[in-house]
């Protein structure tokens, strides 16, 4: 049994002493230059890039929350579809049970995306509506084509 270990043992000093040999002929290997710096000096390396355009202010600002709420919602639903293919696999073995388990899933599934519907999430566009009695009253704009 002591056997066992004492391999698994060998082999992760092994593995250590290679990573660290690996690591030190890397540093040794690379330039040693001065690393570059921007005006305002930042390493030019930490830079956010954004296809070739230069950038004008930091990259921590503010902007709509609605992309991550719509975001989540798509992961969400893509998590249900990933579920439903290996249980539509086993159907037959699992019997009618599996089958009302799933049904009430989906039932909870379908009330949260009626929820989300009916309070506007997925409405892309929305606008401020200026004197609205509550803070954060929202009205969803139509498209005008």
């Amino acid at each position: 049994m002591i056997q066992h270990f004492a391999v698994a043992f060998i082999y992760m000093v092994v593995s250590i002493f290679i990573l660290v040999i690996l690591l030190q002929l890397a540093r040794l290997m690379r330039p040693q230059e001065n690393r570059p710096l921007d005006d305002r000096g930042r390493l030019i390396k930490y830079m956010t890039y954004e296809c070739g355009i230069e950038i004008v202010d930091d990259s921590w600002i503010q902007f709509n929350i609605r992309f991550y709420v719509v975001a989540l919602v798509f992961i969400i639903f893509d998590v249900e579809a990933l579920l439903l293919y290996p249980w539509a696999a086993v159907f037959r073995d699992i019997g009618m049970i599996a089958f009302w388990e799933m049904l009430i899933f989906l039932s909870i599934l379908a009330l949260g995306l009626a929820y989300v519907w009916v309070k506007g999430d997925l409405d892309w566009i929305k606008v401020q509506v200026k004197n609205a009695g509550k803070r954060y009253q929202t009205m969803a704009v139509e498209s005008e084509s």
